[in-house]
Formats: structure tokens, C-alpha cells, sequence
């Protein structure tokens, strides 16, 4: 199997399970728990979130543990929208944001909140002065990823939180993709609230977090307990804690070099593919791009079928997110950027990690050749286009 479907979700490290195993037969016991035993696992959760909280630089009580990128994602933008509700009712994302929060702000549209959906570029990328144009009196809340899921493309993020830090606006930043692909520093992007998940840096699925800057106000998503400060309800989970420590620990300190190789395999694949298969192109922003990802789509095929013979041979790739792998509609990302249905619905995400190797990179681009050729013989619009062009 060639696995090209890093942004779906990563292998979990050995060294992560082996890890995580000792809590769940030896030191299973409630973190929240007052016995010694109990008191003992709560220290390794702490430090656990200390080290986790350095590794974006922030402190150890701005960082919620939660399910993953999702909760999180969700808690930012209805726990403050609760929590400045007198302020007014308006909140600002852009088009081509994770359902997470895309569906989270027409939950809040039925409450009566209104939202601006700001556009993007060609490349994906959203203009500051786009953003400082939305804002109204009544903004409580910006909400804008930094790196996308799907096509690649890196926001300004630092340049955006300016603008909402001026005009008094919180600003939260999707970083489900970028945290482990870029170095991240909460102080000095001026982020209020930023969303983590563990899955994607070789951890395991079920556990995330959310950053809430010191003095920022949030009301909980889910009630319950003490748990996390009495902000986010739920037993401590501390085996996925652990093991979310430790994806970061081999994760982090090898992020350059790794990139550098990364990013090598990411610029061979695209070069191979738009220079031997025709009427391909590359989506997203080539300059300001996560380094494993390439996002081309192919026109005259059904990416569905493309999907299904790479999947033949072995190789496990998307069409985009793998939350909407189950819809028959074209990207919204790729709308977004001025795609036309036709070529969206034509379109090949691989996200490359560092356990890739030139040799299956190529071996991918020789089996899309065939397949794309393949596809193409079969399709009525390319025998058109092919005539036309005679």
C-alpha cells in the first residue's frame, strides 16, 4: 500500500501506543481523582499539556483538551459567540473553511446570527483588507484556517488577527492542517483562539485542543465537571493525552528537515504530472503551501473513478476532506477559487509525509498517466473536445 492521505489522518507512531498503553491496565485510574495513584497520572496529564502548550508557545492554562479538531472548532465559535452575545450577532469566516466551522455558523445562522463568507483568490488566499472591509460594530468573532485541507494554500494569519486586533475583534484560526507541517507561535501570529488535533502529527484520533488566550471570555460547549477548569466537561482522557505528548515529541524536533524532504517529493510530483499529463492544473497557491500537499484536478474525468482505480493498485489518495468523502458534490474549496463543476469534480488531493519515498511518488505518477488516458478514452466530453480541436 502507497498511503498519500496524510491529510485524512496519519499512521499513530509505535512509540505513541507504547506510550499510551501503561493507562489503560496500570495507571488507569479517574485524573480527577483524589487517591495518590489518581494524583499521579493527573501530574503526567499536566505535564503532559505544559509540554504541548510550549510547543505553540503559550502557557500551560490557555490549553483545553478536547475530542479534536472538530469539538474544537465548534467550542471556538459557539462558546464565544455565547459568551459576547450582548456585543452583537455577527460573525465573519471565509468559503473555504472545514465544514467544522462552516457548519457551526449556519447552526448559529438559525439563531438568528448573521455571518459574511468572505471570497478568496484564484489561490486560495483571503486579502486582509477583504477582511477589515466585513467588520461591523456588531462583529464578535473572525474565524479563518491557516494552512486548507485541501488545496494547501496558507493564509496570512498573523497579517489577519492585525486587522481583528485593531478593531477589537476576537480571531480564531483552524491549525488542524498547519500544527506539525509549520512553526506556530500563538504570541507572535496574535491569535485569540486556535484549534489543534492530534491525528494529524502521528497521534491518536479522539483528542485535540483548544487555545484560548489568557482574558479571553468562553462559555463551555460541553457542561459537566471540573474537568478542564470547569470549561469543557468529560473524563480526563489521560491515555490519548500521553499519546498526544508523545506524537509531538517525535514530531516537532525533526519538522525542518522533514519538510525539506517533504516538500522535495511534493515539487517532483507536481512537475511530473503537469508536464505528462495534459490539460492538468495545479490548485492552490504553489508559493504559500503546506509542504506534503498537491491538489490537481484533470479535466474530462470523474475523480470517483480515478479515486477507485488508484485504490486498485494500492494507493490510498482523496478527492478532497475525508469528512465529505461521502458527498457527491464538487468541493466547495474549489468553487471557491472559480473552478467550474465540471473540473472540481475532476480533481486529486496527496498529502506526502516524511515515511514516503521517491520511488512510490513516481510509481503514482506512472499509474495517473495510464489511469487519466484510460478515463479520458471513455468520456464523451474529451472525444468532443478532441474533434473540436481537429
Amino acid at each position: 500500500m502507497i498511503y498519500l492521505d496524510n491529510a485524512a489522518t496519519t499512521r499513530v507512531k509505535k512509540e505513541v501506543v507504547n506510550e499510551m498503553l501503561p493507562y489503560f491496565y496500570e495507571k488507569y485510574e479517574n485524573a480527577s481523582s483524589i487517591y495518590k495513584s489518581a494524583r499521579e497520572v493527573s501530574k503526567e496529564v499536566s505535564e503532559a499539556r505544559e509540554y504541548i502548550a510550549k510547543s505553540i508557545n503559550a502557557s500551560s492554562d490557555e490549553v483545553y483538551f478536547t475530542s479534536g479538531g472538530c469539538e474544537s472548532d465548534t467550542w471556538a465559535i459557539k462558546g464565544i459567540t455565547s459568551a459576547r452575545k450582548e456585543k452583537g450577532k455577527h460573525i465573519i469566516t471565509s468559503k473555504i473553511e472545514h465544514h467544522a466551522v462552516l457548519n457551526a455558523c449556519k447552526a448559529l445562522e438559525k439563531e438568528g446570527y448573521v455571518v459574511t463568507y468572505l471570497d478568496v483568490n484564484e489561490e486560495g488566499l483571503i486579502d486582509p483588507k477583504t477582511l477589515e472591509d466585513a467588520i461591523r460594530e456588531d462583529t464578535v468573532l473572525v474565524s479563518i484556517m491557516m494552512a486548507n485541507n485541501e488545496i494547501g494554500t496558507i493564509e496570512p494569519i498573523k497579517e489577519l488577527a492585525s486587522v481583528c486586533k485593531k478593531h477589537n475583534v476576537l480571531f480564531h484560526t483552524d491549525c488542524v492542517q498547519a500544527y506539525g507541517n509549520m512553526s506556530i507561535d500563538v504570541k507572535d501570529l496574535g491569535v485569540d483562539l486556535l484549534s489543534i488535533s492530534a491525528h494529524k502529527v502521528g497521534g491518536p484520533k479522539g483528542i485535540g485542543l483548544l487555545y484560548v488566550r489568557k482574558g479571553v471570555m468562553i462559555d463551555p460547549l460541553i457542561n459537566g465537571g471540573s474537568q478542564e477548569r470547569g470549561k469543557r466537561g468529560g473524563t480526563t482522557n489521560s491515555a490519548f493525552i500521553i499519546g498526544f505528548k508523545k506524537a509531538v515529541e517525535l514530531k516537532l524536533p525533526n519538522m525542518e528537515k522533514n519538510n525539506e524532504y517533504v516538500e522535495s517529493l511534493r515539487e517532483h510530483f507536481i512537475d511530473r504530472v503537469l508536464k505528462e499529463i495534459p490539460y492538468s492544473r495545479l490548485n492552490g497557491s504553489r508559493e504559500h503551501r503546506l509542504p506534503g500537499n498537491a491538489n490537481i484536478s484533470f479535466r474530462f474525468i470523474e475523480g470517483e473513478g480515478m479515486l477507485l482505480k488508484l485504490d486498485a493498485l494500492g494507493i490510498c489518495a482523496s478527492s478532497g476532506s475525508a469528512c465529505t468523502s461521502g458527498s457527491l458534490d464538487p468541493s466547495h474549496v474549489l468553487l471557491a477559487i472559480g473552478l467550474p463543476h465540471e473540473i472540481a469534480h475532476g480533481s486529486l488531493r496527496i498529502s506526502i509525509n516524511e515515511d514516503n519515498t521517491l520511488e512510490e511518488i513516481d510509481y503514482v505518477v506512472d499509474s495517473l498517466v495510464k489511469i487519466i488516458s484510460d478515463l479520458r478514452s471513455m468520456s464523451p466530453l474529451y472525444e468532443d473536445f478532441v474533434k473540436k480541436g481537429e
